[in-house]
This record gives C-alpha cells, structure tokens and sequence, in this order.
C-alpha cells in the first residue's frame, strides 16, 4: 500500500521534509517513488509547496495521504503548488 507522507531532511535541530510517495512498510527515510514538494516549518509563514496535480494522481492510484500531510493540504492556500 503506498503512502503520501513525509521524510526528514536538514541538519540537527534544523529540519525540513520532504511531500514523498512511499510504499507504508518503508523507513520514515527509506526509498521513495517521488518527491511531490517540500516544507519548511521553521521559517515564518511555514514554506509549504506540493505539486497538487502529482498528489492527485496518486491519490486516484490508491496512495492514502498520512494524517499530517492531509492537514497540510488542507491547510495550504491553493497557490502552494
């Protein structure tokens, strides 16, 4: 089963994640499918951008987007693609 969530980057202390598609059984930093955008919480506004378009695919293929990512989505404005 695939999933929608996200993987840490950045240095200590200092991180960033990645919007990726994954297989669930997966590393939280594991071999991925595809990046779909990046987030940035530590700067504000949070730094947000997702191809919306690439996640919809996705989602029509059966990825289930992880409960974070949907509040993300959900959240973001329309023009964070």
């Amino acid at each position: 089963m695939l999933r929608i969530r996200l993987t840490r980057t950045g240095a200590k202390k200092k991180p960033r994640y990645r919007v990726v598609v994954i297989e669930r059984e997966r590393a939280r930093d594991g071999r991925f499918l595809e990046i779909l955008g990046h987030y940035n919480p530590g700067v504000k506004p949070i730094e947000l951008k997702v191809d919306r378009e690439r996640a919809q695919y996705w989602i029509t293929r059966g990825a289930q987007p992880s409960l974070t990512v949907s509040r993300l989505l959900r959240a973001a404005p329309t023009d964070a693609v």
